[in-house]
């Protein structure tokens, strides 16, 4: 019969592996090895100081009472506490030296291994990053190196418990083997059940608690940045969002406060097991060794090691076993990170660098693309060609497809059909980095970094960027006004998010920023995706024909949907429902009188009604 899937089991993530512990150990190990290669010696002389720590004053009481009982001189006395003291400080300062230089050298391993974390989300496939299964894996990932206790860190803590822990253990049963080897099984054995029961606590809890809550972190994370991004802020107050968003928080918390209740819950009942267990070990041990003082004339020197030392050998393979659950649990999360840096996004289907050619032109042979888990194909059937030196119009209302055109042209995004050819070769030919090369990009939703403005036209480093020529280049975007009122110029810092004195920019601002941009970019063609929309249509026609002016013979690529830009272009195509309508000339497709002359007569239509001037703009345009 076929087991439904429980309602509260988190479905499989498709990029999950499970690499198994000493394989997951054997990776944090190496990379511990690779950046710190200190830190195998650093826990070895932890882990020999813990264990001369752990023994050395049981042995101490045995022979400070058997010298009593037997009526031993006080020199020899007053030599033994001399030889303890000399080994007391050397154990307690190499441990405390140990200590003290491991703790910063595993939070940079951790940090690290973020940067890898970090340059691999900005190397994957563009696509990927609006697939769902692969944000929850890089969600886990991150959680996995959050913080000191959990995922890799936690992992490479636990190394170093686990070996200080196995030696105090293998002194312990040179002590115990001397004492009864049966005592010494039984302790093993109940030590075996503790470790069993919270290895499974620790295995159920991450399956049905923390790993369904990946989705929840992301929830999570997108509430806050809601509630405290300067963006948000203006809607926040003017819409009055405030008792909302924070039913909002209260209801995504309620989650979480669940999930810890029932952990809780589970953990209190596996502590109570360990507690029994402890019990039972105790009650055998005092046992055994009363009844060997009264019928085996054990000594009280001796009747002391043991019962130090078992209490210290019992407690201690508890820690070994429970150091190893802790490790299991670490090496589930450190499977969530390597499951994320090794997602197989198809990597490079070619390396070869894009030759430097005179021209440039590009050609979509029966491409059609649908987004993953989708049903409706976003483009269908797209022929067009891009001519070298020309300007292609892209128009249509929101949703025709425009958008994801450009980015299968970018190589955002890869053919579900078809192919796309550059000069007669197909673009995954080509390294994907190279490819980039070519294109200066202009997207409607413009970013800005918390750089010098200089950086942020150029958008390479400090060393790498030509002052003179992004100041040009801003000027030549329109923002000459703009840059003249700031006291520092080019150098003027940009948000807030670091320098208090930065300075934040109107959203058409941040757009004329962007074309400066592409011009410092300087790239054989040119893409803009409805950079524009933050500006009236005046504004827009009138900064597309200047910036026309000023790529020169590139070829370039306009979207909009609005018709500012058509005029002087060389081609029109008109999307609709993710195929090409019409083609053509602006001229020939108003004659035709389509769907692109119906669009361009409501626009008129629409900017006569706004002022004669608009409307007289926008039929010249």
């Amino acid at each position: 019969m076929k087991k439904h899937k429980k309602e509260n089991e988190e479905p499989k993530n498709r990029f999950h592996t499970d690499h198994g512990l000493w394989s997951n150990v054997t990776y944090v190990f190496k990379n511990m090895v690779h950046y710190e290669k200190s830190l195998p010696w650093l826990i070895l002389l932890i882990s020999v100081s813990t264990m001369a720590t752990r023994y050395l004053w049981n042995f101490i009481a045995k022979f400070v009472l058997d010298m009593v009982s037997n009526k031993a001189p006080a020199e020899q006395l007053i030599k033994l506490m001399g030889i303890v003291l000399v080994i007391q400080c050397a154990t307690t300062m190499a441990s405390t030296f140990a200590s003290n230089q491991l703790w910063w050298r595993y939070i940079g391993v951790r940090t690290l291994m973020m940067v890898a974390k970090n340059r691999r989300i900005m190397t994957m496939k563009f696509e990927y990053l609006e697939d769902s299964d692969v944000m929850d894996a890089y969600q886990k990932a991150g959680n996995a190196v959050s913080n000191n206790n959990d995922g890799v860190e936690g992992m490479m803590h636990q190394i170093e418990n686990f070996v200080k822990t196995l030696l105090v253990v293998g002194f312990g049963l040179a002590i115990m083997g001397t004492m009864n080897m049966w005592i010494m099984l039984g302790m093993m054995v109940l030590a075996v059940i503790s470790f069993v029961t919270r290895n499974r606590t620790n295995r159920v809890t991450k399956k049905k608690i923390w790993d369904p809550l990946a989705t929840w972190w992301r929830k999570r994370n997108y509430m806050e940045n809601a509630t405290t991004d300067f963006k948000t802020a203006k809607d926040i107050r003017a819409f009055g969002l405030k008792d909302h968003l924070v039913n909002k928080m209260r209801e995504l918390n309620a989650t979480r406060i669940e999930a810890e209740k029932k952990n809780q819950l589970i953990w209190w009942i596996t502590g109570q097991i360990a507690n029994v267990l402890w019990f039972i070990s105790q009650c055998a041990i005092y046992a055994w060794l009363v009844y060997s003082v009264i019928y085996r004339e054990m000594t009280i020197g001796n009747f002391t090691l043991y019962l130090g030392s078992a209490g210290t050998f019992f407690s201690q393979v508890q820690s070994l076993f429970g150091c190893v659950v802790e490790m299991l649990a670490k090496s589930r999360e450190v499977d969530d990170w390597r499951s994320f840096l090794e997602i197989d996004d198809g990597g490079e289907e070619g390396v070869v660098p894009v030759p430097e050619y005179d021209r440039y032109e590009f050609k979509f042979e029966n491409v059609s693309f649908r987004y993953p888990k989708a049903e409706k194909y976003a483009l269908k059937n797209m022929n067009i060609t891009l001519e070298a030196g020309k300007r292609l119009a892209v128009v249509g209302l929101n949703g025709a497809g425009k958008s994801t055109f450009i980015k299968l042209l970018l190589r955002l995004y890869e053919p579900t059909e078809g192919r796309i050819l550059l000069n007669g070769t197909d673009i995954r030919s080509y390294s994907r980095a190279d490819y980039y090369r070519i294109f200066s990009a202009v997207f409607q939703d413009v970013n800005l970094f918390a750089f010098p403005l200089s950086e942020n036209i150029s958008m390479s480093t400090p060393e790498e960027t030509d002052k003179n020529r992004a100041e040009k280049c801003i000027r030549d975007a329109g923002m000459g006004e703009r840059l003249d009122s700031l006291a520092r110029g080019i150098n003027t810092e940009i948000l807030k998010v670091i320098y208090e004195d930065g300075v934040d920019l109107s959203g058409g601002e941040k757009q004329k920023l962007a074309l400066a941009r592409a011009l410092y970019k300087d790239a054989p063609v040119v893409v803009l995706d409805e950079p524009t929309a933050a500006l009236d249509a005046l504004a827009e026609a009138a900064l597309y024909e200047n910036f026309d002016k000023l790529i020169g013979k590139k070829t370039a690529v306009y979207i909009s949907h609005r018709l500012s830009s058509t005029g002087f272009c060389d081609a029109v195509a008109m999307f609709k429902d993710g195929e090409m309508a019409e083609y053509g000339t602006h001229e020939s497709l108003l004659k035709a009188g389509g769907a692109y002359a119906e669009m361009f007569r409501m626009q008129a239509r629409y900017y006569v009604e706004g002022g004669e001037d608009n409307g007289e703009a926008v039929e010249g345009a």
